[in-house]
């Protein structure tokens, strides 16, 4: 993964080691898989990568589409 705050290349264990947090917990966030850290390991993310807090936990720009985001809304009949 890249570090968006400095460019440097992150691998998870490269950034656990930078970040003091431990490796399932980068790994489960940058899969998804895990949505929430407490403050501390957030802090220490942030202050490892160089971003912001909400850098980190924003949501994605293009979210995945669900069925119903692909309905065609009915139409006015006359």
């Amino acid at each position: 993964m890249k570090h968006p705050g400095r460019g440097v290349p992150y691998g998870y264990d490269s950034l656990a080691e930078a970040s003091g947090c431990g490796r399932g917990l980068i790994e489960k966030l940058a899969k998804g898989k895990q949505q929430t850290a407490d403050v501390e390991a957030a802090h220490s993310l942030v202050e490892a990568l160089g971003v912001a807090l909400l850098v980190l936990f924003a949501p994605s720009a293009s979210p995945e589409l669900d069925d119903t985001s692909l309905e065609t809304p009915p139409t006015k009949k006359e």
